[in-house]
């Protein structure tokens, strides 16, 4: 059974930085990229940021340049560096397989920017 655990979510102020960590249990974690989405109040869940099993990276265009998704196959875990964090950055934050699979999704971590 998979399991997804997300932390390391708070509150911030605008301009400040997060890490978020994703532990992932019951898959072969190296062989499966793995990508960030949030999903703000009253709003759809969104691809953040993927990574590939290999470590090529994507990012929502909001995001490129103050977000870093990374990873560490030895302990199993994504990671999402949030640095500039904007009001706008506000959300639940779950992590998934790169092609999110319903039944793999998490309570998530949230994220609060205040202004």
């Amino acid at each position: 059974q998979v399991q997804l655990v997300e932390s390391g979510g708070g509150l911030v102020q605008a301009g400040g930085s997060l890490r978020l960590s994703c532990a992932a249990s019951g898959m072969i974690f190296r062989l499966n990229g793995m990508g960030w989405y949030r999903q703000a109040p009253g709003k759809q869940r969104d691809m953040v940021a993927t990574i590939t099993s290999g470590g090529s990276t994507n990012y929502a265009d909001s995001v490129k340049g103050r977000f870093t998704i990374s990873r560490d196959n030895a302990k199993n875990t994504v990671y999402l560096q949030m640095n500039s964090l904007k009001p706008e950055d506000t959300a639940v934050y779950y992590c998934n397989t790169r092609g999110p699979i319903l039944g793999y999704w998490g309570q998530g971590t949230q994220v609060t920017v205040s202004s």
